[in-house]
C-alpha cells in the first residue's frame, strides 16, 4: 500500500504543532503548566496542545492512532490493528522546561510492527525529518512553522540521508539526561577497537536522526523508553540505511507490543561500524 501522501498529512501535522509548541515555549509569562503523570515524568501545556492539535490531523485518515497522551487504549484492541499511528506530540518533555532547544515532535505510521513513515520536527532548531519507505530519508533546515511552508517547497529543497559524512573515528550518540553503565560499558569496548571514540550528547529523537543523517555512527540506549519514543526516527533510520536493533544487533525493535515499553537497543548503519 502506498502512503506517500499520508506523509504529507503527517508533515503538515507535526510543523503545525511546532508552532503551538513554541507559542507556549516563548511565552515569558508562560510556567509551561508542569503537571506529573503517573511514573512521574512531566506532562506540559505543550505537551496537551500538540497533541490535540496531532489528534485531529490524523483523524483525517483512516488509520487509529496512539499517543503517549491517549495511551490507555486496551492492547485487545491495539493487536487488531494493521495499520496505525503512533505520536510523541512532545518528545523531551524534560528538555523543553530545561530550554535547552532539545525537544521533537515525533509521528510514525506504523504497518503489522514496523514504522513505514515517520516524521520528526524540532522546533527550536526549525529542523525537519521525514521518511517513507516509497521515497527514502530527507532532512530539511530553515522550516520555520510560523511560514507555514508549503508541503512542495519542503520535497523539493529537503536532502537525501545519509549525508556525506567526514569525522574520523567512531561518534557515539548518547543520551542527554539517561546515561548508564551500561552505555559506558559499550563506549569503553568501541574504544578498545584501537579507533578514536567521540560521543555526543544528545536529547529525544534527535539521537536516532543523528545516526540516520550520518553525523553518529551508533546510538546505544541502554535505559527505558517506550514505543512512541522511537518509532519516527526508527522509520527514517530505515530509509536512510540504518536500523534500531535489540542489544543482539540483529533483531529489529517491534511495535505495539501488549507492553509498549521498548528493550535496551542500538542504532546504527546496517553495514559494520568501523
Amino acid at each position: 500500500m502506498s502512503y506517500k501522501n499520508y506523509l504529507y498529512i503527517a508533515i503538515r501535522a507535526a510543523i503545525d504543532a511546532g508552532k503551538v509548541i513554541m507559542d507556549i515555549y516563548q511565552n515569558p509569562a508562560s510556567d509551561f503548566g508542569i503537571e506529573h503523570k503517573a511514573d512521574n515524568s512531566p506532562l506540559t501545556l505543550a505537551d496537551k496542545a500538540s497533541d490535540k492539535l496531532i489528534m485531529e490531523a490524523l483523524a483525517a485518515t483512516p488509520f487509529p492512532i496512539l499517543s503517549e497522551e491517549e495511551k490507555q487504549i486496551p492492547y485487545e484492541e491495539r493487536k487488531k490493528w494493521k495499520v496505525f499511528w503512533l505520536v510523541d506530540p512532545l518528545d523531551g518533555t524534560k528538555e523543553f522546561i530545561k530550554k535547552n532547544g532539545e525537544f521533537t515532535v515525533n509521528i510514525a505510521l506504523v504497518e503489522k510492527g514496523v514504522p513505514v513513515l515517520g516524521v520528526i520536527y524540532v522546533p527550536v532548531r526549525k529542523e525537519l525529518y521525514y521518511a517513507c519507505d516509497e521515497i527514502g530519508a530527507y532532512k530539511l533546515t530553515n522550516v520555520d512553522s510560523d511560514q507555514q511552508p508549503a508541503i512542495a517547497d519542503i520535497l523539493e529543497k529537503a536532502v537525501r540521508l545519509p549525508m556525506a559524512s567526514a569525522h574520523q573515528g567512531i561518534v557515539v550518540v548518547s543520551s542527554r539526561s539517561h546515561q548508564t553503565e551500561d552505555t559506558t560499558r559499550y563506549i569503553d569496548n568501541l574504544r578498545k577497537r584501537g579507533q578514536p571514540v567521540t560521543l555526543i550528547n544528545s536529547g529525544s529523537s534527535l539521537k536516532i536522526c543523528l545516526v540516520a543523517e550520518g553525523s553518529a555512527d551508533v546510538y546505544p540506549r541502554f535505559a527505558p523508553t517506550m514505543e512512541w519514543d522511537t518509532a519516527a526516527g526508527h522509520a527514517i533510520a530505515r530509509a536512510a540505511g540504518c536500523n534500531i536493533f535489540y542489544i543482539d544487533e540483529k533483531t529489529p525493535l517491534k511495535y505495539n507490543k501488549e507492553d509498549l515499553t521498548n528493550p535496551w537497543f542500538i542504532v546504527k548503519p546496517l553495514s559494520p561500524i568501523c
